[in-house]
C-alpha cells in the first residue's frame, strides 16, 4: 500500500520540479514523508516507466512516458481497487474510506478520471469527500466505483 502512496507522491513530484537524479527524487521523497533508497526509487522508475527528457535549460530530467488513454485508464482503476474500503453519499457529496495513507492516490485517481459529474475530490489519510454536481449524478459516480472495484 505504501508503494502505490510512494509512486503516486514521485508521479507529482516529477511534474512539480525538473527532478534530474535518483538521488534528488529519493531526498524530495524524504521531504514530503517517505523513505526510499536509491534502489527502491531506481524499481519506482522503472515501475512507473519514467524517462528522462530534456529540459527548459538543456539539462535532463525525469518525465512520465506518454501512456494511452486506456492504459491510463487502467492504472487510475488499479489505484482505486487497491485503495478501496467502503463508500456512502449525502446529497451531492460521495464519501469513500481507503486503507490507511491512499486517500490521496485513490483522490488523484477520480479525478484523473475525467468524469464530468466530478467537481473535485478532498482527501485525508484514510478518507475522500468527492464533490457532485447534484445527488443525481453522485449516485451515477457511486455506482461506477462500485462497478471498478466490485462493491
Amino acid at each position: 500500500m505504501m508503494k502505490n502512496a510512494r509512486q503516486e507522491a514521485i508521479l507529482k513530484l516529477i511534474e512539480q520540479y525538473e527532478i534530474e537524479t535518483q538521488e534528488e527524487l529519493a531526498s524530495r521523497l524524504g521531504s514530503a514523508g517517505f523513505t526510499a533508497t536509491q534502489a527502491t526509487v531506481s524499481r519506482d522508475i522503472r515501475a512507473l516507466s519514467l524517462h528522462k527528457v530534456q529540459g527548459s535549460g538543456g539539462r535532463l530530467h525525469y518525465a512520465v512516458k506518454e501512456e494511452t488513454q486506456e492504459a491510463l485508464s487502467g492504472r487510475y482503476k488499479r489505484a482505486l481497487v487497491d485503495a478501496f474500503v467502503s463508500m456512502d453519499t449525502a446529497m451531492n457529496l460521495v464519501v469513500i474510506h481507503t486503507v490507511s495513507g491512499m486517500a490521496m492516490a485513490a483522490a488523484a485517481a477520480i479525478d484523473h478520471m475525467g468524469w464530468e459529474e466530478v467537481l473535485g475530490c478532498i482527501a485525508g489519510d484514510d478518507t475522500i469527500i468527492a464533490v457532485i454536481r447534484s445527488p443525481e449524478q453522485a449516485d451515477i459516480i457511486r455506482k461506477r466505483i462500485d462497478a471498478i472495484t466490485g462493491g
